[in-house]
């Protein structure tokens, strides 16, 4: 008998409620399921039919049913083919978004540092407390395993993962479902560590593939701050300054402009310091977390892309800088970021 999509709609239903409830699932449960709009009889029929094919099971007489590993074998085969296929859509996705997000950002940086005669910096956005969406292992061979987690943000990290154990397929399985039941919709604060000793001790003698899931799934979350990009314009500008043009302090200034992680880790700190305010900060001489720019002021803000991912907007001149013009200009374009890449978001 062929299974149908009633009948795969009927069995994901058991399923999912089995996996939430831990209890066996009965018709009229199933009848109260959002895509179905199908009597309790109707689907007493179709269960029936599921149970002659293999996929679920009736523990007890008159208790509802149960998923056979026939039944979770057809999930996570589907589930793994829905995934795959998010998986690709979703690194497509990201490539284009960042290539025009590079495009835009550069564009943003040389318009700030023309519209104020400052130096001007913008990092691209990475991520903060974001969740987990959803976590796939694949064999590569019986003591290998692919992990591949996504994050909200719809950021892809993979990792390979050795094995101390061999692995067949069936594990692999029950592992995915673990992994997913378990870690889905959580942020990384929210992953305790007696969470983790439940899962180990359920995965048993694959305790070591959950230990290095959520290792990944921390890195995926936390993102890495190395790698965030940042583009800048107009450190030229600092020339116009007599405080600042001498050409000791000036060629100090703009080194340290220049080097990129030095900026990142300031816009890191400052980021820190204000616990993710998207609002305007300034930090003006000895404020700085720089020591190269204690003889500057340096305006920074947030602007927030949604999903968790942030990124900052930094403006660098002479304390005697026109706070107004740099503060409307800020504001200005943090909106407009905001508002391009969530309009066109998906």
């Amino acid at each position: 008998m062929e299974l149908g999509e009633r009948k795969k709609t009927i069995l994901k239903a058991i399923i999912q409620t089995y996996l939430e409830t831990g209890e066996p699932v009965g018709s009229r449960t199933i009848s109260k399921y959002t895509d179905l709009n199908l009597s309790s009889a109707t689907i007493r029929n179709e269960m029936a039919d599921l149970e002659e094919m293999g996929y679920i099971l009736q523990p007890h007489t008159s208790a509802g049913r149960i998923p056979s590993d026939l039944g979770y074998r057809m999930y996570v085969d589907e589930l793994i083919q829905e995934k795959d296929r998010e998986v690709s859509q979703i690194q497509e996705l990201m490539i284009q978004k960042t290539d025009r997000m590079e495009k835009v950002l550069k564009q943003v940086v040389r318009i700030l540092a023309s519209n104020t005669n400052y130096a001007t910096m913008i990092t691209g956005p990475s991520l903060h407390h974001t969740k987990v969406k959803f976590i796939q292992l694949s064999r590569v061979h019986e003591m290998q395993l692919l992990a591949v987690i996504v994050v909200e943000g719809n950021i892809v990290r993979n990792q390979i993962i050795d094995l101390d154990e061999p692995i067949d397929e069936d594990r692999v399985l029950r592992l995915n479902l673990l992994l997913n039941t378990q870690l889905n919709g959580l942020a990384s604060e929210e992953i305790s560590l007696g969470l983790i000793t439940k899962m180990k001790e359920e995965a048993g003698i694959h305790s070591g593939v959950v230990a290095s899931v959520i290792d990944a799934v921390a890195e995926a979350i936390a993102g890495d701050s190395e790698e965030v990009p940042v583009y800048t314009s107009g450190a030229t500008n600092i020339f116009k300054y007599p405080e600042l043009s001498d050409s000791g302090r000036a060629s100090e200034l703009i080194s340290a402009f220049e080097e990129k992680e030095v900026l990142a880790d300031m816009i890191r700190e400052t980021i820190g310091e204000k616990n993710d305010s998207t609002e305007i900060q300034v930090y003006i001489g000895n404020e700085s977390p720089v020591q190269t720019m204690k003889d500057c002021s340096v305006v920074t803000a947030s602007y927030d892309l949604g999903k968790g991912m942030k990124g900052t907007i930094g403006i660098i001149g002479p304390k005697r800088m026109d706070y107004e013009n740099v503060m409307d200009n800020l504001k200005t374009l943090k909106n407009q970021l905001d508002r391009i890449f969530r309009d066109n978001d998906g």
